[in-house]
């Protein structure tokens, strides 16, 4: 039973190491320092909250000021980290089809005057109906996501926004790039199905999928329930005289009297949920125009057609009452196994959101003090290699509970539990980091004269000044349904 037990390790342990010395080899300058904090946010106890804490940490053998200077003067080979988080094992759907989440999360900065490249970022929750901008960094990841109920997820990328980009052009990009990276790496072959990529309402999906035509990828994505959308345009009658109608009639989210008959319409049972149904309508198109992120487009603009889900549900495990969900992917002839497939994919997006939560209130992405966005890129790329670390110890994991807590099988282990186990499974793996040389501490500032350099102040990104306008007190009840692809900013 021992040697069963151990060839069973054996397979994880080899993969576990080898990304533990590729991650190493990204890290140019201050390697071995870097790569110690890493572990400490592996083997602490607890969450963190605060880097001088980690230092304390067993696992790191350095003290407070290596590791402050190892973020502020330390170098991360980005392309090489992508590479490596490209090259692991990634999780597949049912039908062997990679599924990538994309959305942007923040780490806000509101009271850090002396940071660059600040934006205003919308947060949500913070109250009923209110939306706050507040100053901080936003971050475009990328996840590969887990066909079945988990709070795993595989991070493969990550883009921190700076002021002056338009998120969906950065978006378009850095999905290229990743595409690009998972072909090179052998993720993806010539007889796979299409790479799946999920978006929430906040992305131009038509958009997306234009700029992505030429590279093996569905974008399904989350649509406002106030668009207008168009149908193929009719065929030309003869000895017509005139220009030929581009678009067709219209297809109104919020008047049913437009919809006509759906193409394909399925009832699915489901456990959380309630009775499932999914109508979806085929061959859609939104009315572009040379406005919003279409206004660089020379000439003719382009007919981007795709299929139209409606999601209904019977209920929701927070009680509220469910409201539709519009959906449009980008493909054409859907069936009724497609839509459910879809709109099933799209639930599953929302584990991305288990990643976050993860990630800055266990992990502590959020929680340092960090001036400079590039020292800030450093340290998001610490933390995401130690999540991928841990996915890849989830198969030598012991659930190590805590006594008010109930028994997890070892697959049902969550990233949190795993981690509680990583200091008992990182002596068998390898760790190319050196031991520390004798400290010698620096002159520092003399006693009592003052910094005479201080840190000079930026201002925060504001997109665009936008013109005052009347603030209305009441929300409508009808609200005026958009019949362009402009997206409100």
């Amino acid at each position: 039973m021992s040697l069963l037990r151990h060839d069973v390790r054996r397979e994880p342990l080899a993969e576990l190491s080898r990304f533990r010395g590729e991650f190493y080899s990204c890290l140019t300058a201050r390697s071995d320092a870097l790569f110690e904090l890493t572990d400490a946010v592996l083997c602490g106890d607890g969450p963190v909250r605060s880097l001088a804490e980690l230092s304390l940490v067993g696992e790191h053998r350095r003290g407070h000021g290596g590791l402050y200077a190892a973020l502020a003067q330390g170098r991360v080979d980005a392309d090489r980290m992508r590479q490596a988080l490209a090259s692991v094992p990634l999780p597949r759907a049912a039908d062997g089809r990679l599924v990538l989440a994309v959305d942007v999360t923040c780490w806000l900065r509101p009271d850090a005057h002396t940071s660059p490249e600040r934006i205003l970022c919308h947060t949500y929750g913070r109250g009923k109906d209110q939306h706050i901008p507040v100053p901080g960094w936003p971050y475009s990841i990328v996840c590969a996501l887990e066909p079945g109920r988990s709070s795993w997820t595989a991070p493969l990328d990550a883009l921190r926004l700076v002021p002056g980009d338009d998120t969906a052009t950065v978006t378009a990009r850095q999905l290229r790039d990743l595409i690009e990276r998972l072909i090179a790496s052998g993720q993806w072959q010539a007889r796979d199905p299409d790479v799946l990529v999920i978006a929430d309402a906040g992305y131009d999906a038509p958009r997306l999928a234009h700029l992505l035509r030429d590279l093996p990828v569905q974008v399904l994505a989350r649509m406002r329930s106030d668009r207008v959308l168009r149908r193929p345009a009719p065929s030309r009658q003869p000895h017509t005289k005139g220009r030929p109608p581009r678009h067709g009639g219209e297809f109104v989210f919020g008047q049913p009297d437009t919809w006509g008959t759906p193409d394909t319409e399925t009832v699915t049972g489901t456990r959380l949920y309630g009775t499932a149904v999914a109508r979806s309508w085929d061959r859609l198109h939104p009315r572009l125009t040379h406005r919003s992120s279409w206004a660089a487009v020379d000439g003719t603009l382009p007919v981007v057609e795709g299929t139209v889900i409606r999601l209904d549900i019977e209920r929701l495990p927070s009680g509220a009452t469910p409201k539709p969900v519009w959906l449009w992917w980008s493909g054409t002839g859907a069936d009724a196994a497609d839509s459910d497939r879809l709109w099933q994919a799209y639930l599953r997006r929302f584990d991305i959101e288990h990643t976050f939560r993860l990630l800055k209130q266990t992990l502590g992405w959020t929680c340092p003090k960090i001036r400079a966005p590039e020292a800030a890129d450093r340290w998001t790329w610490l933390v995401l290699a130690a999540y991928t670390q841990l996915r890849l110890a989830r198969p030598l994991a012991a659930d190590r509970r805590r006594p008010w807590e109930r028994p997890a099988l070892a697959d049902r282990l969550t990233p949190a539990r795993v981690r509680r186990d990583f200091r008992h499974i990182r002596p068998q793996a390898t760790c190319p980091a050196r031991a520390p040389k004798p400290p010698r501490p620096g002159p520092g500032r003399p006693l009592g004269r003052k910094n005479a350099r201080p840190a000079p102040r930026h201002d925060v990104h504001t997109p665009r000044k936008r013109q005052p306008t009347k603030r209305r007190t009441k929300k409508s009840a009808t609200p005026r349904p958009r019949r362009t692809d402009e997206e409100p900013r």
